[in-house]
């Protein structure tokens, strides 16, 4: 598995010839429109990736990047991530270039760092108008593919005392964009004294955005 892992790193997306990706597996910070905060705890790609070195043989480059949806460096990123609290707006144009990019192989994490649901449920119809995210079961393979996470997605960081969630978006039968809420598991992901989570809560975050990565990979 860690050997399919380290090949799907030297894929690139369907696109122009000048756009594949680097061989080193890296994640790219979507930068969005509609005033919500894109870019806070710029550490959280950057730690994830060092853990995923370390506990993986995937070949990762370590690097704080963001791409918004009209770059032309946009089909380079086989990973992009967005967080952030309160609004989020695509254009139209937008909505259509990341279709676009989900359909040739990308892959979406989105974390609700709080109050981002609404706006990333509503964003979303505009890039599937006929989808809907779907509740993944603890059973999913998303959350055992490398380290064990028996009960889905672990409780980072308390928002409205609801239950963690994890929803998946398909687009013919592969999980495109996945989505957490009322869990925040990239706060985790972040430098130590940013959030001042426990040691353990920070390696189970880590794990669990571990599983992530690996599942994005291998499907």
């Amino acid at each position: 598995m860690k050997t399919l892992c380290v090949l799907l790193t030297l894929l690139a997306l369907e696109g122009p010839p000048q756009q594949r990706i680097e061989s080193q597996f890296r994640i790219a910070r979507l930068k969005y429109g509609g005033g919500g905060d894109w870019y806070n705890d710029p550490s959280a790609e950057v730690n994830l990736l060092r853990f995923v070195a370390r506990h993986t043989a995937i070949d990762v480059d370590p690097r704080y990047e963001f791409v918004d949806l009209q770059s032309e460096r946009l089909f380079s990123y086989p990973f992009l991530f967005m967080t952030g609290h309160g609004n989020v707006v695509f254009s139209d144009p937008e909505a259509h270039r990341l279709r676009q990019y989900l359909e040739r192989g990308g892959f979406l994490y989105i974390d609700d760092d709080y109050g981002l649901d609404k706006a990333v449920k509503r964003e979303m119809k505009k890039v599937f108008p006929d989808r809907d995210f779907v509740e993944l079961p603890f059973n999913h393979g998303i959350y055992h593919v490398h380290f064990d996470f028996p009960r889905g997605v672990p409780k980072t960081h308390e928002h409205d005392n609801k239950p963690p969630q994890g929803f998946g978006l398909f687009h013919e039968g592969r999980m495109v964009v996945f989505y957490t809420y009322e869990s925040n598991p990239s706060d985790g992901w972040a430098d130590p004294e940013v959030h001042q989570d426990p040691e353990a809560v920070r390696e189970e975050a880590l794990r669990f955005g571990t599983n992530i990565v690996v599942w994005s990979l291998l499907h």
